[in-house]
């Protein structure tokens, strides 16, 4: 009933940049937090950021000042701007949504299926 697809992902050189967008589609009520993800091989999935409705940020220390978090409400799209990227931002990234459908009052969070972003020179 939600779907939420992921693009932008791929290759990078240490230093570029990139842009990652999550677009959310289905009989969707109410979106309200959105958030990106990230998992490297071997490690859990960790928080990068988050953005609620109204468009209060969070990010993890690791990408603050390097990453930046926004939303388009109209389009039910949340974007992730990455630069000065490191390797160690190598990783599959998740969006993610806290969304509340039609026929329904409690909301649900929802994930994308993941895009990987690799950085390497």
């Amino acid at each position: 009933q939600v779907q939420l697809v992921e693009s932008g992902g791929g290759l990078v050189q240490p230093g570029g940049s990139l842009r990652l967008s999550c677009a959310a589609s289905g009989i969707i009520r109410s979106i309200y937090s959105m958030g990106w993800y990230r998992q490297a091989p071997g490690k859990q999935r960790e928080l990068v950021a988050t953005i609620t409705k109204g468009g209060r940020t969070n990010y993890a220390d690791s990408v603050k000042d390097r990453f930046t978090i926004s939303r388009d409400n109209a389009k039910n799209t949340v974007y992730l701007q990455m630069n000065s990227l490191k390797p160690e931002d190598t990783a599959v990234y998740f969006c993610n949504a806290e969304i509340t459908i039609w026929g329904t009052s409690a909301p649900t969070i929802y994930w994308g299926q993941g895009t990987q972003v690799t950085v390497s020179s």
